[in-house]
């Protein structure tokens, strides 16, 4: 399936590694020129690199989204070096704390910042020229976890925000053909990822309960699916997609909403 995207230009926020790259990388298959932005410049190389073997141009921009100041930057270094930014996935995210209780203030604050500011900046800034050129794609990953109970209070807090987020930005500019949707991700397995720091530091008979209870697959997801569900919402072939939230869980989300 031809998605439409061949020489659009994205910016996908924490892209050097785990779902990012992932989704990166198949953007970069479908075409897509592509600015990723991580904190680490040697992943960020590394991954470029893996961009530019598929055949498109791509650079890497060395900045911490967490920070406000650092969203125009990466917008401004995409526009400068690839062109008009069309498609935007704000990938960044992560928890900051454990219960209520356990959760300082503080940290509620920092995984908002991460999870949620971080991605709305960038939206701000790449909304005006979308709309002016009636296209764009905007695609927020959320969690599992920010449709239903689970994780840490701040994270789930952060992440039901951002689909609030996207229901509300989808619905307002629906009109100009600028689709906002996101992805709920499940316990998904990557490299240096959460999950995978799991599966390999806890007893094998912990792991194989929190599997037995919450993954109706029997075993964690992995990242390609995610990164074609993002895709396909970056496309062409999307344009009636707003303001959805996709689980890619393989069912371990009981939400009926």
């Amino acid at each position: 399936m031809d998605l439409g995207i061949k020489d659009r230009v994205a910016i996908v926020t924490g892209g050097s590694r785990g779902l990012g790259r992932f989704s990166a990388l198949a953007l970069a298959r479908e075409g897509v020129r592509v600015a990723i932005c991580g904190r680490t410049k040697e992943t960020l190389d590394k991954t470029t690199e893996e961009l530019r073997a598929v055949g498109v141009s791509a650079i890497g921009v060395v900045a911490d989204v967490g920070e406000p100041e650092a969203a125009q930057l990466v917008y401004d270094r995409a526009v400068s070096e690839l062109g008009p930014v069309d498609i935007l996935v704000n990938n960044v995210g992560s928890r900051r704390g454990s219960t209520v209780m356990d959760t300082s203030e503080e940290k509620f604050r920092e995984a908002f910042e991460l999870n949620l500011f971080a991605g709305l900046r960038l939206m701000r800034i790449a909304i005006p020229g979308m709309k002016a050129r009636r296209w764009g794609r905007i695609v927020n990953i959320a969690s599992v976890w920010g449709r239903e109970y689970g994780g840490s209070a701040d994270y789930m807090s952060a992440k039901a925000s951002l689909i609030a987020l996207t229901k509300y930005a989808a619905v307002e500019l629906v009109k100009d053909n600028v689709l906002v949707n996101s992805v709920a991700p499940g316990s998904i397995v990557h490299p240096g990822g959460s999950w995978d720091r799991f599966s390999t530091e806890q007893p094998p008979e912990v792991v194989q309960e929190f599997i037995d209870r919450n993954l109706p697959a029997g075993k964690f997801g992995w990242p390609e699916p995610v990164a074609d569900v993002v895709t396909f919402l970056a496309s062409e072939r999307a344009s009636l997609i707003a303001g959805a939230c996709i689980n890619v869980d393989g069912g371990q989300g009981r939400s009926l909403i």
